[in-house]
């Protein structure tokens, strides 16, 4: 019943105050990154959600498109700019994915949506953490979240999509809370960007 039913329900209720709640820091965000980067305080890409459908998701951009003088891209690190280390540092940068959760790709709490071209990649069991909507947090991102091999995301995933329920999705809320007041797990060996899985 709370898979099937009750979770769309309480991830859609949840979205659209949470929207409300924090439309005035919202507001300041787009604001302050706005002029950080060049007119873009959105960043749009696409991610496969449940079954491994497509969808666009939309978060701040915490990092300049800023380029060298061949026209390469700068490094993740050169771009960052100040105001999007602090955005993703107390995880602000996730805020505008509610609008996904309103929509229905995404569920509050579930998997991580990864690229596209990791799909390829996966095995059987990692497939598995398509089986449900990707979340805006989830099992993994409390374990460790970037600070925690591939292996170990794709095992936390899988588990969560096997004990699924009321009771931990609550558990996840209450942990998600307590992992950004910390600022634990961010980065990954100092790195401001997650490093890319290339397979098993």
């Amino acid at each position: 019943m709370y898979k099937i039913f009750l979770k769309r329900i309480i991830d859609f209720s949840c979205a659209v105050v949470g929207l409300i709640l924090l439309s005035p820091l919202f507001v300041i965000v787009i604001i302050g990154l706005y002029f950080a980067n060049q007119g873009k305080p959105f960043f749009f890409q696409l991610r496969p959600g449940k079954n491994g459908k497509i969808f666009k998701i939309v978060k701040f951009k915490t990092m300049n498109d800023k380029k060298d003088i061949v026209g390469n891209l700068l490094s993740d690190d050169q771009r960052l700019t100040k105001i999007g280390k602090f955005v993703r540092k107390t995880s602000l940068d996730e805020i505008p994915q509610l609008l996904n959760v309103v929509k229905g790709d995404m569920s509050l709490i579930g998997p991580r949506p990864l690229l596209p071209e990791y799909l390829p990649l996966y095995d059987d069991m990692q497939k598995r953490r398509h089986d449900v909507k990707p979340g805006i947090t989830g099992w993994a991102q409390v374990n460790g979240r970037n600070a925690i091999s591939w292996q170990k995301k794709f095992e936390y995933d899988v588990w969560y999509v096997e004990n699924l329920n009321f009771f931990l999705d609550i558990k996840i809320l209450f942990l998600t809370v307590k992992k950004v007041f910390k600022s634990e797990g961010i980065n990954a060996n100092g790195s401001v960007t997650t490093e890319v899985f290339k397979g098993n």
